[in-house]
């Protein structure tokens, strides 16, 4: 049974920074593509990062602002947050994608996780 646990996610200000964690179990992840995607009430799931075998991949939103990590002897992703702001808001997923397949699309991740709540007020 694969399991994908998202923690880290809190309410910070404008400015500030968030650390989100995807801790995965029941398979080595180190040679699949983890995406990190966020929704807020009334629109859909969106793409925020993604890593995988050959690079990083952002969102235009996030770009130069977050950066996505993994350490592979923790079998854990990392999303460093920073220069947070209000637009940020929202439930944070962590997915992982066993297989080629798109890396923007949602519907591409086979395994999710639960979500973090991250809040940023202005």
């Amino acid at each position: 049974q694969v399991q994908l646990v998202e923690s880290g996610g809190g309410l910070v200000q404008a400015g500030d920074s968030l650390r989100l964690s995807c801790a995965a179990s029941g398979r080595t992840i180190s040679n699949d593509r983890m995406g990190w995607f966020r929704q807020v009430p009334g629109k859909e799931r969106e793409f925020v990062a993604a890593i995988d075998w050959s690079g990083t991949y952002y969102a235009d939103s996030v770009k130069d602002r977050f950066t996505i990590s993994r350490d592979n002897a923790k079998n854990t992703g990392n999303l460093q947050m920073n220069s947070l702001k209000p637009e940020d808001t929202a439930v944070y997923y962590c997915a992982v994608q066993t297989f080629a397949g798109l890396i923007r699309l949602v519907t591409t991740y086979n395994y999710w996780g639960q979500g973090t709540q991250v809040t940023v007020s202005s």
